[in-house]
């Protein structure tokens, strides 16, 4: 059975997507952590990041740095931090989350709950940064 990222890729299920391309797509965590935190996932399905071949690797974090750049463009914030967990969903992704303080990359923590149209406002500020 696909993944729910993959499902998500297929256009089964919806999302507040802030760049693809033809090997990776990037999207709005549901329960950020921070507003605009943001999934970076290769298209192609492997569960574990370093079971991703050198090249598919190198193009995903590739692409997750131009994801970051538009992150940071469009959301105010000090830098932009990067996660991989990767334990709640069987599929690789990176977790870009734009930070303040260093706490704001805690997990752990309540996630947030925003209202839709204030994601699809973040969604479309980073998608009109990305190049």
């Amino acid at each position: 059975m696909a993944s729910i990222f993959s499902r998500i890729v297929a256009g089964e299920i919806p999302s507040y997507k802030v760049a693809e391309d033809e090997k990776y797509y990037a999207f709005l965590d549901i329960n950020p952590v921070a507003p605009g935190h943001t999934l970076v996932i290769p298209k192609h399905e492997v569960d574990y990041i370093f079971d991703l071949d050198n090249e598919e690797y190198a193009g995903l974090m590739a692409f997750a740095k131009r994801v970051a750049v538009a992150l940071k463009e469009a959301m105010p914030c000090v830098k932009v931090g990067v996660a991989v967990l990767g334990l709640e969903v069987p599929h690789a992704h990176v977790h870009l989350v734009p930070l303040q303080k260093e706490n704001d990359m805690n997990f752990f923590r309540e996630k947030l709950s925003l209202p839709a149209e204030q994601m699809q406002e973040i969604c479309d500020k980073i998608s009109a940064k990305f190049k």
